[in-house]
């Protein structure tokens, strides 16, 4: 069907997945009567069953805030930051500088973009975000009018256990950022935040929590530069996901592995999340926190059975599902938003304001400066200065419980 909704496609793949039907999908029939194209029956995208957008929609607002403007990207090898720089390229900015320090994946991305964007004036960069001198010789040379920041490590697990690289990766590679674009008058810096930075877990949700800190001080500063963060879950078909995961263990012919029969989290497709992204930085003022609509949270086991029905197999017969507890820092369902924070609507359905959490310490930029200074100390050292800075960061699951309150913990 050339036209099918994408409720009656979902309709279809969960009524005929209960049978254990294997289903793929078929080109279009113009294709199909082309002798001279190639064509294959291709597995159906889990995206159909999660996803609540039915494709990306130009917007004149963003065109009006990115026509003809220069525009750095950090992380822009990565499965975020990669589609930030396709979806920015419709509106045809002036430049865009795609910044990462990962350089087989901007190689790629450079390959790409020289086939599927041939026009477009492009600069790839290879930096350690971290570097100040060297960045800021890319802002000298380059001049950004916008600067989208999606650089950062973001593995619950490995942060974990690397407090010393979540502290420079996602604080000092923040502040770098912040502080380069005030210096050099960038209009807009768009921070990509998470979920997990909401009553942090772990060491990688409490160092996003921190980098939104310093980048609601440096709005309160009253600074040209308008700073706007943007909050989402996770992302389906990122590097490293669940779903990523499951699809190699299925293709292994299992087990699959799920940490807890009760975790849940939010879930979106990355051109969803990036689509959102865009939007609140077009229409950001300063200073807001947008969160993006996520949907319903999604149980993961129940994802797991999604993925193993939808190649014909049984759950538990064909392919085994095991549960091998919660990893270090990992909590059973994740929030958008802070217990004190109020979420408005804004112009687009999708996307609400956050307000009234508090987002702002006066001495934040003494705290990072003292934390900064542990990083090369002892991992405790290091996580004890984070929970000074965010006191809600209660550890689950982790060696660093030892550094909380002693109270009766609840799972989360």
């Amino acid at each position: 069907m050339k036209n099918i909704v994408q409720r009656a496609r979902k309709r279809i793949i969960h009524n005929q997945a209960e049978f254990g039907t294997k289903i793929l999908g078929l080109p279009a029939v113009t294709k199909l009567l082309d002798e001279t194209s190639e064509w294959d029956l291709s597995d159906v995208d889990l995206n159909l069953l999660l996803s609540k957008n039915n494709g990306i929609t130009y917007d004149t607002t963003v065109f009006n805030e990115t026509f003809n403007k220069t525009i750095l990207i950090t992380g822009a090898a990565g499965s975020v930051g990669s589609e930030i720089v396709r979806q920015i390229l419709m509106y045809d900015p002036g430049k865009v500088i795609l910044c990462d320090q990962a350089e087989s994946q901007l190689h790629t991305m450079q390959i790409e973009l020289e086939n599927s964007n041939p026009g477009a004036d492009t600069t790839f960069v290879i930096c350690n975000i971290q570097n100040e001198n060297r960045m800021r010789q890319i802002f000298k040379d380059t001049m950004p009018d916008m600067v989208f920041h999606a650089a950062a490590y973001k593995h619950v697990p490995m942060m974990e256990h690397n407090p010393t690289e979540a502290v420079l990766a996602n604080v000092l590679g923040t502040k770098v950022l912040a502080d380069l674009s005030v210096e050099f008058n960038v209009s807009k810096f768009i921070m990509l935040s998470t979920d997990k930075a909401i009553y942090p877990t772990n060491v990688m949700g409490a160092s996003k929590r921190i980098a939104e800190l310093y980048i609601q001080s440096m709005h309160m500063k009253g600074c040209h530069t308008k700073f706007i963060i943007t909050r989402f879950g996770n992302v389906l078909g990122s590097s490293g996901s669940a779903v990523s995961l499951f699809k190699y263990q299925i293709n292994c012919g299992g087990p699959v592995t799920v940490t807890h029969p009760l975790i849940t989290r939010y879930f979106m497709t990355i051109s969803e999340a990036v689509e959102l992204v865009i939007k609140a930085g077009a229409i950001g003022n300063g200073g807001e926190i947008f969160i993006s609509d996520m949907g319903e949270p999604v149980k993961i086991l129940d994802l797991a059975h999604k993925m193993i029905e939808l190649v014909g197999l049984i759950p538990d017969k064909d392919i085994k599902i095991i549960f091998t507890g919660l990893r270090p820092g990992e909590k059973l369902y994740e929030e958008l938003v802070h217990g004190n924070e109020i979420n408005i609507p804004t112009q687009d359905p999708k996307i609400k304001i956050s307000t009234g959490g508090n987002c702002y310490k006066e001495n934040i930029d003494k705290l990072i400066a003292e934390l900064l200074n542990s990083v090369y100390g002892s991992n405790l050292e290091i996580v004890k200065k984070m929970k000074a800075i965010v006191p809600e960061y209660i550890s689950q699951n982790s060696i660093y419980e030892t550094l909380d309150p002693i109270t009766e913990k609840v799972v989360v």
